[in-house]
């Protein structure tokens, strides 16, 4: 296996992970930009990475769909009941079953709202073949867009914030200093 074979079964690993709810620190957002770089520098085939990308996104929200809609709904409900009242959440979920495919594919290609899509779609008991649409076009959607985004201006993106990233970590670490100093210092007081 070629480092650029390992490479992409990663990046394929990671997304199907992601999807499925296991909470990777790298955004997915980043390794699919990074993936269209990738390509755009001839490292990775174009279409078949992003096949495997969206595939790869849509079996790991078909699993974390199911988790939910199975052993996990009655905990989450209940985790969402100590947060919101029944009534606000039922209508929340009924919003979004209305709505079907419809509402899962705005919602998986939305900015933040994706992130909680998944389990609302199981919360609101959406029927499996109406989320696997949704699921499916949302996502292609999304990781198209930051492919391509990638695709084009990766290359200059990553000149201009190689650059910069020296002086950032150097702003990083002394606000990172001061804050532990006035924290220091404010507890300090407070004795």
């Amino acid at each position: 296996m070629s480092p650029l074979d390992a490479g992409l079964l990663a990046i394929v690993g990671l997304i199907l992970l992601k999807e499925a709810g296991v909470p990777v620190p790298v955004p997915g957002d980043l390794i699919v930009i990074g993936a269209g770089v990738a390509a755009s520098r001839g490292d990775l085939d174009t279409p078949s990475t992003l096949a495997l990308i969206v595939g790869a996104s849509i079996v790991g929200g078909v699993v974390q769909y199911g988790l939910i809609r199975s052993v996990g709904r009655p905990v989450l409900l209940r985790l969402l009941g100590r947060l919101t009242s029944a009534e606000r959440l039922d209508r929340q979920t009924e919003r979004l079953r209305r709505g079907g495919a419809r509402s899962v594919a705005v919602a998986r290609s939305t900015p933040g709202v994706r992130i909680v899509a998944i389990a609302a779609s199981a919360l609101a008991a959406i029927p499996p073949v109406a989320f696997v649409a949704g699921l499916a076009v949302g996502n292609a959607l999304f990781i198209a867009a930051h492919f391509g985004l990638g695709y084009v201006l990766g290359e200059p993106l990553l000149a201009v914030v190689g650059g910069a990233l020296g002086p950032l970590a150097i702003a990083g670490i002394v606000l990172a200093g001061l804050g532990a100093i006035a924290w220091f210092v404010i507890t300090r007081r407070r004795a």
